[in-house]
């Protein structure tokens, strides 16, 4: 996990809530998505550019890229 909490402008650089994890970027809009167990990327993430538009989709297991 990112150890900065927030931004120099105070938006936050992360959340967690449950088992999900949310990444952002300074501007607030949200950079990536997705389940997290020990601290480790699991299952489907979604990744975003700063503009919000959908960049990528891919699947981890452990924190590793898994599958296609």
């Amino acid at each position: 996990m990112m150890k900065n909490k927030t931004y120099s402008n105070g938006q936050k650089t992360h959340e967690q809530s449950g088992d999900q994890l949310t990444y952002y970027f300074k501007n607030g809009k949200i950079k990536a998505k997705g389940k997290s167990v020990h601290e480790l990327m699991e299952g489907e993430w979604i990744f975003y550019h700063e503009t919000g538009q959908l960049w990528q989709v891919g699947n981890f297991k452990g924190g590793q890229k898994h599958g296609p």
